[in-house]
């Protein structure tokens, strides 16, 4: 069974020594050493991937700690809730929203990791695997290749990723007994609102049978919320929304991916939080079951935004961006923190058109503004 899916699964524990292998040889090592493990030698990082000859391990002896470097380097703090209430024993469906292209499934590894339960396997953007060394530590650290449409895939052709990529997570879930990490949507939330796209919801179903809830239901799907205080790559959002408010075809440049998981990765952030919702069930879906497709699709969509929004942590940022938008105090915040805030926002909009100005603004200020 496994042999189907092997052009988008992660590595087996079989396939990790020489995963080990070729990393160290890359000639892109010495430069990721520097960044992911500042203040040890080359030697020492080697040393430690050759060490590894399961995916658990070089989990917990090269991912932990890299994880742990940037909390350490660049959030004053990552907090947790939620996930006491779930059960070692069981695997899940994790439906996140989505803020930075690495950190919001890294941060959560590492989380479900402190608390005692099983590590994820996560989805893997096809576009970001470009380069054999992103594509060995991605699947060496349980990363499974997701396609996203592009302008040359024919709907035929997307449609069949779609359903590989479901009926994978489902053989992931229900029968390897792993659980599985997703966006809630095709890409990054820009614009401060998380919304859950139906697409992905009905991908979820092609793999199922015809009880759309009981398909479902069998899937454990756990909504999560990551918020940051300050939000990753923040200005490089508010540009690519200005260039696509502006009527032009977006394009994306030669390494604007990498820039951005780079710049997620150094860029402050200040406090984050990760809070895990309840886990959705057959029962609670059962009401919608015989609803049409596009209307079940809707709801389940809702039930995870609901959870997602009520999860989500609102931080004085968010309160002092909707105050200068609306004019409206919606929350606490000192004056200090507004002068910091507004120092900031000027910093990076300095020079560009006041469009982007605002643009930037209700990327904080939305997940306040959208509770109204």
């Amino acid at each position: 069974m496994q042999n189907l899916f092997d052009d988008i699964r992660p590595y087996t524990d079989a396939e990790i020594p020489a995963a080990m292998q070729r990393i160290v040889s890359s000639e892109h090592f010495p430069k990721a050493c520097g960044l992911l493990f500042p203040g040890v030698s080359q030697a020492e990082v080697e040393a430690r991937l050759l060490s590894c000859h399961t995916v658990d391990a070089f989990q917990r002896r090269v991912m932990y700690d890299i994880i742990g470097t940037i909390v350490r380097r660049s959030t004053d703090g990552l907090t947790v809730s939620g996930l006491d209430q779930l059960q070692p024993e069981k695997s899940y469906l994790f439906v996140s929203n989505h803020r930075d292209i690495m950190l919001d499934a890294a941060f959560m590894q590492m989380l479900l990791s402190d608390a005692g339960l099983p590590t994820s396997e996560i989805t893997f953007g096809a576009n970001l695997m470009q380069g054999q060394l992103l594509i060995d530590l991605g699947r060496s650290n349980k990363m499974f290749r997701f396609e996203r449409p592009t302008t040359s895939t024919s709907r035929r052709d997307f449609l069949l990723k779609m359903k590989e990529a479901s009926a994978y997570i489902r053989y992931t879930i229900c029968q390897k007994k792993e659980s599985v990490w997703i966006a809630q949507r095709n890409g990054r939330t820009k614009d401060g609102l998380d919304v859950t796209d139906q697409g992905v919801i009905n991908m979820f179903s092609l793999s199922g049978g015809e009880d759309r809830g009981a398909s479902l239901g069998e899937l454990n799907m756990v909504p999560v919320a990551i918020s940051y205080e300050w939000e990753p790559c923040d200005k490089l959002k508010a540009l690519e929304l200005f260039a696509r408010e502006s009527g032009e075809p977006y394009v994306k440049k030669p390494g604007e991916d990498l820039n951005s998981i780079l710049t997620g990765i150094t860029q402050p952030k200040g406090r984050v939080h990760l809070a895990a919702g309840k886990p959705i069930t057959e029962e609670e879906l059962r009401p919608y079951k015989n609803w049409s497709t596009g209307d079940f699709n809707r709801q389940v969509a809702a039930l995870i935004e609901q959870q997602i929004t009520a999860c989500y942590r609102l931080y004085p940022n968010n309160y002092i961006a909707a105050w200068m938008l609306s004019g409206k105090k919606l929350g606490d915040f000192t004056p200090e923190e507004q002068q910091t805030f507004q120092k900031y926002v000027e910093s990076q909009v300095k020079g560009c058109p006041e469009k982007v100005r605002e643009i930037l603004l209700k990327i904080y200020a939305n997940p306040v503004l959208r509770t109204l």
